[in-house]
């Protein structure tokens, strides 16, 4: 089985409550980048901030429970499926609970604790 994992357009940077209000002044006023506010509706993240970055988007995404920043990062396949019995015959776990996720995606992490979503292309 060949599965191919392409990044994805999307970086997501999990801020906590205290540093969101000063980095998202950070990517806006600083460094110039055009940073727009979009609605969310996720248990987890309580507001977010598109910043577009060359060919990819970092979402700024406030979570009210993190003591750190996360950096996690997408990832895309042609075939989920495959992915998902390829990933597990190497033995990596999916950790779907850390976020919802729609379905037919998934979270994995790299040994060091980086967070991927992976997704259908």
């Amino acid at each position: 089985m060949e599965v191919k994992f392409e990044a994805g357009i999307n970086i997501a940077i999990k801020i906590p409550k205290s540093k969101y209000d000063k980095t998202v002044a950070f990517y806006r006023d600083i460094l110039r980048l055009n940073v727009e506010e979009k609605t969310i509706d996720n248990p987890t993240v309580s507001r977010t901030h598109e910043v577009k970055f060359g060919n990819n988007v970092i979402w700024l995404d406030c979570v009210d429970n993190y003591t750190h920043s996360e950096t996690w990062l997408q990832l895309t396949v042609p075939n989920m499926a495959e992915a998902t019995n390829y990933l597990h015959a190497n033995s990596v776990a999916f950790c779907d609970e850390i976020e919802e996720l729609p379905q037919n995606m998934h979270w994995i992490q790299d040994p060091a604790g980086t967070v991927f979503n992976i997704q259908e292309r």
